[in-house]
């Protein structure tokens, strides 16, 4: 064993001259596992919001969406999509028309968007999963049905069970002119609810999925899309399925992946993710500050030790590692206790969920905070621990000659 590190252990678990030592050395290592517990605790469950969200969005949003770079529509058919369906990981491929429309059940009334999908759609989504009444069924022979978004139902007073009323869909025709009358300026289809999805407000309040022939009647569309959706294989090569997409697609099309499609809100989540790593980083800090008063009173109370290391030709740099190396022990035990304990209260939590968030009778997606542990969290979390606990525990050593070595005196 190193001879530093050696006596560095020794002093550690040793009996000091004066109890506080051992007290304040004890809050030390206690300061640093809680700090290094709540950074851990806390990173997993932005980990595990970010997984909840993600499955959410994944629901809805497809791997790659792709949009004319210019205007609002354009003909499928100027797309490659039999060689898009060759690329290896593509799996489904949807054709989207989306357009807002007023939406009228009895005497409500709201605007929505209207999300004509094509039959491969519910293959490659996961909105059928999110269905909290009702079914998803878009299609039946030669009828029509439409899928509501919850909020959007809940403005409708939308009613399953309403067999005789169907909702009414109105939008301004294509070829209609200033001077024509309210029937002749207006599309207007109706169809029938058949279940409500849930998936986060912002698509709640908005959408309703109608099958693609019902939105091309309705918009008085032939071959003109506004997007096409493509879902992939879970473990494919993302980025290059996008470049390959890309280059079929040309520079008049934009390919969007998931990420892209929600960058803002995946930025803030990681944001916040980094200010609270950072916060907590500071607390820890302050934290760490025992370090510091433990080390200058232990190199106090062990100054005819090192009166007599340095008589036995022990140089200045082998004592000042030794209090280098008591520091960097009392952090390496504060942060893997701390990693400990906070890998036991995440455990704790995603299998038992015994930290709730809302009542039983709660509208949230789910019942409980959920976590997420990685390893690359607890890495960084150790190494940004040693290196606080290294800085902390400099400051004494380095000024072991200037202010104690020249109080040493042998009794």
């Amino acid at each position: 064993m190193n001879f530093s590190l050696y006596i560095a252990r020794r002093y550690l678990v040793s009996r000091k001259s004066h109890n506080i030592i051992n007290i304040i050395s004890v809050i030390s290592v206690i300061g640093v596992a809680i700090g290094t517990m709540a950074l851990i605790i806390v990173l997993s469950v932005f980990n595990g919001f970010d997984r909840l969200v993600v499955s959410l969005f994944s629901s809805f949003n497809p791997s790659f969406q792709i949009t004319p770079v210019r205007g609002k529509t354009f003909p499928a058919d100027t797309l490659l999509l039999n060689e898009i369906r060759k690329i290896p990981g593509v799996l489904h491929l949807a054709e989207v028309i989306e357009e807002n429309a007023l939406m009228k059940y009895q005497d409500e009334q709201c605007i929505v968007t209207i999300k004509g999908v094509s039959e491969e759609f519910l293959k490659m989504s996961g909105l059928d999963t999110m269905i909290v009444e009702g079914k998803f069924l878009l299609q039946e022979e030669d009828k029509n049905f439409t899928v509501l978004g919850i909020g959007v139902a809940g403005t409708l007073n939308a009613n399953l069970q309403d067999y005789l009323i169907p909702i009414s869909v109105y939008v301004p025709r294509r070829d209609a002119s200033f001077s024509a009358s309210m029937d002749q300026a207006f599309n207007t289809e109706v169809i029938f609810p058949s279940g409500f999805f849930q998936v986060q407000w912002e698509f709640d309040v908005k959408y309703a999925l109608v099958p693609l022939r019902f939105a091309k009647t309705l918009f008085q569309y032939d071959r003109e899309r506004t997007a096409i959706e493509i879902g992939t294989v879970a473990k494919a090569d993302q980025s290059r399925i996008q470049k390959q997409i890309e280059t079929l697609a040309g520079p008049g099309f934009r390919v969007k992946n998931r990420f892209q499609q929600q960058e803002i809100l995946y930025k803030i989540m990681i944001s916040e993710k980094n200010y609270i790593f950072m916060i907590l980083t500071l607390i820890l800090i302050i934290a760490t500050f025992n370090v510091i008063g433990t080390l200058s009173m232990l190199i106090l109370d062990k100054k005819k030790d090192i009166a007599v290391l340095q008589s036995m030709g022990a140089s200045q740099k082998v004592i000042k590692r030794i209090f280098l190396a008591e520091g960097m022990l009392i952090s390496m035990i504060g942060a893997i206790s701390g990693l400990a304990l906070g890998a036991i209260v995440c455990y704790l939590q995603m299998k038992f969920g015994f930290v709730r968030l809302g009542d039983a009778d709660s509208s949230f997606v789910v019942n409980a905070y959920p976590v997420y542990m990685q390893f690359r969290d607890f890495l960084m979390i150790f190494i940004t621990v040693m290196v606080i606990g290294l800085l902390a525990t400099w400051y004494p050593v380095s000024n072991i000659k200037k202010i104690h070595l020249s109080q040493i005196k042998l009794d």
